[in-house]
């Protein structure tokens, strides 16, 4: 399976180092192609993957091809890309707010696309990428998909009306997460713990708790309360995020996240 990027940027880079430290060997079947010539260079000469001249070149040397490019260069590449696909070709979008109808618009009809939301967790392999198909992909095609995302974290199908709720569920939910790491250990901090140690605490302990989320099957409701023993330090804790709303907060911010994305769809 050879793929290939257009972009190569934060979130192409991402999964490009999260697939190839993922596969053995994966460098040899990955080429990337960026308006940016020395981002271009950079990437290819560090992970040494196969730097192409331009989006034909690109198409002609791979198997997908992943769009990853911001969605307003959408309108510059596709008619480019177009007349480069092969029928057998499979086409990858990862921009927020283009769907799968606007590519076919470019592509054609009968072309094969897929949508992916991934985050940038790609980088060390904990992606949560959301996939959704158009009707020309046989399932063992998108099967072959699928693994290609399985390698940097976790993927899951989903209906593409879902796209704009899963940008903020989990394509954009990493950046809540650092700004809570990085307010613990400022908190940390502020009462005399070495900052560097206590970034260090702060995310082992929500990772510890996403994994247990992930691997318990419990509700996450159900594993507050779990460490919430009556008049201890955790309930003190978690009646003071209550009162100022924490909950409400995220939903917002979600809220926005998904909004946002909507009114950028193509």
């Amino acid at each position: 399976m050879r793929l290939g990027f257009i972009g190569a940027g934060n979130m192409g880079g991402a999964i490009i180092r999260g697939y190839i430290a993922a596969t053995p060997g994966g460098a040899a079947a990955v080429s990337a192609y960026d308006k940016n010539g020395e981002k271009l260079a950079e990437i290819a000469g560090s992970l040494g993957i196969r730097a192409a001249g331009g989006v034909a070149e690109l198409a002609a040397a791979s198997d997908i091809v992943m769009l990853a490019v911001k969605p307003t260069n959408f309108e510059d590449v596709l008619p480019e890309l177009a007349p480069a696909l092969r029928q057998g070709h499979t086409v990858v979008s990862m921009a927020a707010g283009i769907s799968i109808a606007y590519i076919e618009g470019f592509l054609g009809a009968d072309r094969k696309i897929v949508r992916i939301m991934p985050n940038t967790p790609a980088m060390v392999g904990e992606s949560m990428t959301a996939v959704s198909r158009n009707a020309n992909l046989g399932d063992d095609e998108f099967e072959g998909v699928m693994a290609v995302f399985s390698t940097i974290g976790r993927a899951a199908e989903v209906d593409e009306s879902l796209m704009d709720t899963v940008v903020g569920v989990s394509g954009s939910s990493p950046a809540y997460a650092y700004m809570f790491i990085d307010a613990l250990a400022k908190g940390a901090a502020g009462r005399g713990m070495d900052e560097a140690a206590a970034r260090t605490f702060a995310a082992q302990a929500t990772l510890g708790a996403a994994k247990m989320v992930l691997e318990t099957g419990v509700d996450p409701v159900v594993l507050c309360q779990n460490v919430c023993s009556p008049g201890g330090a955790t309930i003190e804790a978690v009646e003071v995020l209550r009162r100022r709303g924490f909950e409400g907060i995220v939903a917002e911010a979600l809220e926005a996240a998904a909004e946002k994305s909507k009114r950028l769809a193509k």
